[in-house]
């Protein structure tokens, strides 16, 4: 389905909108004079790793322990992981050593 010229710009206008009150919202709610409730207070101290925990079961989800490569790429990427981070403590090159990790076995030893 194509659309026509002025529905792109509709799309394009409520997409940027839409951005725009995710992004400054929370800063009109939750003014920084005020302090936030305590139940916001809450889920900004758990949801992060509630949100690592659900990333690591979607991650894993496909993996088949008794067909294939048996898991072996995924838990070496894993590894990979967790030993830059405890190393540098550093999420960003954590993220993407690991996925350099897995491309690299993917593509060149598990292929």
């Amino acid at each position: 389905m194509i659309m026509t010229t002025w529905q792109g710009v509709v799309t394009i206008i409520m997409a940027i909108l839409g951005t725009i009150l995710t992004r400054f919202l929370p800063f009109l709610v939750f003014p920084e004079s005020k302090e936030p409730p305590r139940f916001i207070t809450y889920l900004g101290t758990v949801l992060p790793y509630a949100m690592t925990g659900l990333l690591v079961v979607y991650s894993l989800k496909g993996v088949h322990l008794l067909s294939g490569s048996h898991g072996i790429p995924e838990l070496l990427a894993i590894m990979v992981i967790v030993l830059l981070h405890v190393w540098k403590r550093n999420m960003l090159l954590s993220i993407a050593g690991g996925t350099a990790a897995y491309m690299l076995l993917m593509q060149l030893v598990f292929s």
